[in-house]
């Protein structure tokens, strides 16, 4: 059986909709437990791409405003 990739950092990226920490959609992250060997390879081998599509956690951090 194919472990889950989460890492117990659970946010939607609004942009992309994929979560901050594995990078699966909400849908993939539902299904995932009900999902077969075949849709967990084709899921994971999506997560590299996916990642670079996601903003690093500097940018977040620039992007924010000033905290007071």
């Amino acid at each position: 059986m194919i472990e889950s990739p989460c890492v117990k950092i659970c946010r939607i990226d609004a942009p992309t909709g994929f979560c901050v920490g594995c990078a699966r959609t909400m849908a993939e992250i539902a299904g995932w437990s009900n999902a077969s060997e075949e849709e967990r390879k084709r899921i994971l081998s999506s997560l590299p791409a996916r990642r670079a599509r996601l903003p690093r956690p500097q940018d977040a951090r620039q992007a924010s405003p000033p905290s007071s």
